[in-house]
């Protein structure tokens, strides 16, 4: 069952989020917060599975909320999707920075957010479909963090190379396709790489590969 922290100042939406997901076989709503110090403190409470985070919410905001939850390795379980009603490239770096698994616009269609909290929880990457790869390369390109090519210093040559095609947005059935090897095989060499890198999904993943140098904007592959 997948455990799911509803963090929205707004009453309206966490009862319209609360009755889609409850009405799922393997997802339920554990709690709710309205405030960002109420959903970082239920969040340590809980220990929910996903946390879905307005970005602008009282007391604290939901970028700072989940750059307190993504840096407690306390919490190193849980995923954060952030929500919010406008598709802003500085949201998309910004929550993407702080840790966010995931980024939805609050209009998304439900079938959309269900298959959001599926894929974080299996430690895929998720963003709004009109949030382009451009974006997360723009992003990665303007971080003003130091370079991390030694963090490469591990990694095997194919490893290298999954976690490029990983870069430029591609699925682990993609990339099978691409270096000719099964699925599952792609899924471990993934995951190994994340493992090296202590990256927590594939959403730090990518932001890896842009930083380190192996992928660069426009790139693809």
């Amino acid at each position: 069952m997948i455990r799911v922290l509803l963090a929205d100042d707004q009453s309206l939406v966490r009862a319209g989020f609360r009755a889609l997901l409850d009405a799922q076989p393997d997802i339920e709503v554990a709690g709710e917060a309205a405030d960002g110090e109420e959903a970082l403190r239920r969040t340590r409470e809980l220990r929910p599975d996903v946390v879905l985070m307005d970005i602008r919410m009282p007391l604290l905001d939901g970028l700072a909320a989940t750059r307190r939850i993504t840096g407690d390795d306390a919490l190193n379980g849980v995923r954060v999707v952030m929500l919010t009603t406008f598709e802003l490239d500085e949201y998309v770096f910004e929550a993407i920075r702080a840790g966010a698994s995931g980024f939805l616009v609050k209009d998304t269609e439900p079938e959309e957010l269900l298959r959001a909290v599926r894929a974080v929880v299996a430690g895929d990457a998720l963003l709004s479909p009109g949030v382009t790869r451009r974006l997360i390369a723009e992003f990665a390109a303007r971080s003003k963090e130091p370079a991390a090519a030694d963090a490469l210093a591990h990694l095997t040559e194919r490893e290298r190379e999954v976690m490029a095609l990983v870069g430029i947005g591609l699925s682990n059935e993609e990339i099978a396709r691409r270096l000719v090897v099964s699925p599952l095989t792609a899924k471990t060499h993934v995951s190994r790489t994340m493992v090296k890198l202590g990256a927590r999904d594939r959403a730090q993943l990518v932001v890896l590969a842009y930083e380190s140098g192996l992928v660069r904007p426009g790139w693809l592959g």
